[in-house]
């Protein structure tokens, strides 16, 4: 045995409740007769896969070999890798909701270190090839990775209580503690002043979810936006953010598809989505025009635009042209949409805008650009934002409207499926 890795059987008593686990087929054995794998040395009950169903914190689970596109869309589906998945395998976890992983010891790739080698002549490991850093931080393949399988497993325990059963049941709700009513004052200090300066979105994220909690999807990956899930007044919701710490929070290829993929699943499983925008623009240059960022940001508009679950969104300081549209604005069908006394909606910055429309005049232009559109009333006159609010009352208003959302229902033309610019 690996230090730190548990056998299969091990990992499932650990992953389910206590006596929970129904194991299906634990006699079958492979019938491969070549190379001498018939002898009885080479045969074991319950050969290659642990399959069977059990409870995690009470709610029935299904551990299971594979069978991921029919289930798309119908039950949420995770996997969790554990050692080396290599070749045609990988294809399961990469159709699955979400792929975790465990650092230094689990690896996925479509071809090994020595095949590598031998077609490219790279030197490589499988760790550096396909170990949890890289596709954490790297390839966005997988979404979050684990110190060690105990970590993992009981990660998972946790994650798995924000999603629903089914696409046919509601988000799930827990007793809360924290109240629904809360004020958050240090919310009205958070935004700087000056608009060139950063803060973290993930302070205004945790002041306003219930007791703090937020479980991040895609934590080292296109970090100018957040993703994850949270609670509000018990209530699983997903929360989308630009993060202004990392890029100015200007979005791109990358941030681009990790909201799309997160805003389809959370529409998917009856998951209400909370977008917090402070985004200055798409990120401009000849590598993101030609890696196709037209085609990649559209995934983004049309996975918000797409969304029929409660979508409430707050703009706490930039929100800048096109990207500001992609942002589950008014436009894309949000339900509410409200705005900080900091938020500036544009179609651009002052600085930029200025430049383009009174070239040789700009030290007038700009005060007055500012004066104009520097502020959240231009928006709110023309009913792109429903309110102008005090940052600390946030967390109320994001449960006041959960409760008058959670009837809505919105229907979109029959279709076999949309086509998504993929």
């Amino acid at each position: 045995p690996i230090p730190g890795k548990l056998t299969a059987r091990e990992r499932i008593l650990l992953l389910l409740d206590p006596d929970s686990f129904d194991e299906y087929d634990m006699f079958v054995e492979h019938r491969c007769s070549d190379f001498g794998m018939d002898s009885s040395k080479n045969k074991y009950p319950g050969d290659s896969v642990v399959t069977g169903r059990g409870r995690i914190n009470g709610r029935l689970a299904y551990v299971f070999s594979q069978r991921n596109v029919l289930c798309s869309g119908v039950v949420p589906q995770i996997s969790l890798i554990m050692g080396p998945c290599a070749g045609g395998a990988v294809y399961s976890p990469a159709l699955t909701d979400f792929t975790f992983m465990v650092k230094d010891t689990s690896y996925l790739f479509i071809t090994g270190p020595d095949v590598v080698k031998s077609v490219t002549n790279e030197d490589v490991t499988q760790e550096q090839l396909g170990g949890a850093k890289t596709h954490t931080s790297v390839s966005g393949v997988a979404h979050r990775a684990f110190e060690n399988d105990i970590d993992a497993l009981l990660n998972l325990r946790e994650f798995f209580n924000y999603l629903p059963l089914s696409n046919r049941d509601p988000a799930p709700v827990r007793e809360c503690h924290d109240p629904s009513d809360r004020l958050v004052p240090e919310l009205d200090m958070l935004v700087p002043i000056e608009s060139t300066k950063a803060y973290d979105m993930l302070d205004i994220i945790h002041s306003i979810a219930d007791e703090r909690e937020f479980f991040e999807i895609m934590p080292s990956y296109a970090r100018n936006i957040v993703v994850g899930f949270a609670r509000m007044n018990g209530r699983t919701v997903g929360i989308v953010g630009n993060q202004p710490k990392v890029a100015s929070g200007c979005l791109d290829i990358n941030s681009s598809v990790k909201g799309a993929r997160f805003v389809r699943f959370c529409d998917a499983f009856n998951i209400p989505l909370i977008t917090f925008v402070d985004v200055p623009g798409f990120l401009p240059g000849t590598a993101q025009e030609y890696g196709g960022i037209i085609r990649h940001g559209a995934k983004l508009l049309f996975a918000f635009a797409e969304a029929t679950v409660p979508k409430i969104t707050i703009i706490t300081r930039k929100a800048y042209g096109g990207a500001y549209d992609v942002m589950s604005s008014k436009h894309l069908r949000g339900d509410a949409n409200y705005a900080w006394p900091t938020a500036e909606v544009a179609v651009m910055g002052a600085k930029g805008a200025v430049q383009i429309i009174f070239r040789g005049k700009e030290a007038d232009a700009e005060a007055e650009y500012v004066d104009k559109f520097a502020n959240p009333f231009p928006a709110a006159m023309r009913g792109f934002v429903d309110d102008i609010i005090q940052p600390s009352t946030t967390r109320v208003r994001i449960c006041h409207d959960l409760d008058v959302l959670a009837s809505k229902t919105q229907s979109s033309p029959w279709k076999k499926h949309a086509n998504i610019p993929l």
